[in-house]
C-alpha cells in the first residue's frame, strides 16, 4: 500500500509515520511538509507544499495512493478563534478535498482530537472547530474516513520531535492511566488494519484504537 502523510515533522506525526515505515503493508510513504525533514528511508519521500489549501500544481505527484494520515496540526494555545479556525478547519478540508478528487478510492484518516464535538455547540472552542472538521470529512468523496483521537501517546526511543513536557509525562501517565494510554505499535497497527479492512465507526477514540490493535494480532 501506498500512503501519503502530513505533520511528519510533528510529535505525533513522527510517530505515526516511523510506525508506518515499519510496517511490512506499506511499500511507500510521500511526506507532504511545508518544510524539509532530515529522515531518510528506502520507503520514504518528501514533497514540499508551502500552501496546503492549493494542491493544484501537484496532483501528479498526489496521484496513486491508498491512504492519507493528516496529522498537521496546530495547538489551541494563544489563538483566537478566526485563525485555529483557519488552520484546523478550512486548510484541512481544502486539503482534502482536493486529495479526495485525485485518489477517488482514498482512505483518509484525519488526526483529531479527545474531547472534540461532534455537535460543533460546545464551550470549548478546539473541540468545536475538531468536531466541525470531522463532520466536514464525512462528506467529501473518498472511499471512507475516519478520524482519531488518540490520547496520551507513549513517544518512541526513535523520535526527534517530542515535548518535553512528554518526556516528563511518559514516566508516570502510562501507570496511572494504562486505558488512556496508547503505544505507536498500537495506533500504527489499528490504523493499518482500518486502513485494509475498515471500521464500523468514523470516529476512532482510545478504546477503539485499542480493540482494533488486539483484533489485529489476534488475527496473525
Amino acid at each position: 500500500m501506498k500512503i501519503i502523510i502530513t505533520g511528519a515533522t510533528g510529535m505525533i506525526g513522527e510517530g505515526i509515520l516511523l510506525a508506518s515505515l515499519a510496517h511490512p503493508n506499506i511499500t511507500e510513504v510521500l511526506m507532504v511538509n511545508r518544510r524539509a525533514s532530515p529522515l531518510k528511508h528506502p520507503k520514504l519521500s518528501e514533497l514540499i507544499i508551502k500552501d496546503f489549501t492549493d494542491l493544484a500544481a501537484y496532483s501528479t505527484q498526489l496521484t496513486g495512493y491508498d491512504g492519507c494520515f493528516y496529522c498537521a496540526g496546530i495547538s489551541s494555545f494563544g489563538m483566537n478563534e478566526q485563525k485555529y479556525n483557519f488552520i484546523t478547519f478550512y486548510t484541512t478540508i481544502m486539503f482534502a478535498k482536493e486529495l479526495a478528487h485525485f485518489n477517488s478510492d482514498m482512505v483518509f484518516f484525519y488526526l483529531s482530537g479527545v474531547y472534540a464535538d461532534s455537535s460543533e455547540n460546545g464551550k470549548i472552542m478546539w473541540a468545536r472547530i475538531k468536531g466541525k472538521t470531522e463532520n466536514a470529512l464525512k462528506e467529501l468523496h473518498f472511499k471512507a474516513t475516519y478520524s482519531f483521537r488518540p490520547g496520551f501517546i507513549i513517544p518512541l526511543k526513535a523520535q526527534k520531535n517530542v515535548r518535553l513536557i512528554y518526556k516528563g509525562l511518559n514516566l508516570i501517565y502510562p501507570f496511572v492511566f494504562p486505558n488512556k494510554t496508547l503505544t505507536y505499535d498500537e495506533i500504527g497497527t489499528a490504523l493499518m488494519r482500518t486502513l485494509t479492512l475498515g471500521y464500523n465507526k468514523n470516529i476512532l477514540e482510545i478504546e477503539d484504537l485499542k480493540l482494533i490493535a488486539r483484533q489485529s494480532k489476534r488475527y496473525k
